[in-house]
């Protein structure tokens, strides 16, 4: 299942010349917003095992008849550093990307996305709220966005969340105390918001 990420990304061109975006596509060990009933965060070393064979493309909005650059080709360079996925593109000489060029300047568009599967994560509950870490990815692009992408995977992730909510209930113990109970009704309200989603989905459905 390919699912995609997108993060606040700091672009800058290099040496001068104006046509090299430079920035990163993912940042370690920092949470994501709650995505339909969990945080998420990208452990170091994620995309180290990948990157040596994998073919990497940099696209506009996730759009592959906008490729800005390719790792195979050269135009592209990607690099895990100690703060996340790191990259360098060479914008082509088009018109699309020059336009492109232009509206990052003027900081109209700032953000970036990566596409990926999962090929290993561990869920875990910390301070109270589910949290899931990708601890081994495979990378498919590093994207430049207007949007976050996160709307269009939404029932991806949200079928993600119901795969591993039954193992979160089987991991809080039946109420015996108290303060037992506060785990039961926590895990009671996430279930309730987690169905609220799959309503207002299924709506949305039905409207289109």
């Amino acid at each position: 299942m390919k699912e995609t990420r997108t993060i606040k990304a700091e672009f800058r061109s290099k040496d001068g010349d104006g046509n090299k975006i430079v920035g990163y596509a993912a940042k370690f060990n920092t949470y994501s917003e709650e995505m339909w009933g969990f945080r998420e965060k990208i452990e170091p070393g994620a995309f180290r095992k990948g990157l040596p064979t994998a073919d990497v493309r940099a696209l506009f909005n996730h759009d592959p008849n906008m490729v800005i650059g390719r790792n195979k080709s050269n135009t592209l360079n990607l690099e895990e550093d100690d703060i996340g996925l790191r990259f360098e593109v060479d914008l082509p000489d088009t018109q699309w990307a020059k336009d492109l060029k232009v509206s990052m300047q003027r900081g109209d568009i700032d953000q970036c996305s990566f596409g990926f599967r999962a090929i290993e994560d561990k869920w875990e509950v910390i301070d109270g709220k589910d949290v899931r870490t990708l601890t081994e990815v495979e990378l498919f692009d590093v994207s430049v966005v207007t949007y976050p992408a996160y709307p269009e995977t939404e029932s991806q992730v949200r079928s993600l969340y119901e795969e591993k909510r039954s193992q979160l209930h089987e991991n809080i113990p039946a109420p015996r105390k108290p303060e037992d109970d506060k785990n039961q009704d926590w895990l009671d309200l996430k279930l309730k918001n987690l169905d609220r989603l799959e309503n207002l989905h299924n709506l949305k459905g039905d409207n289109q």
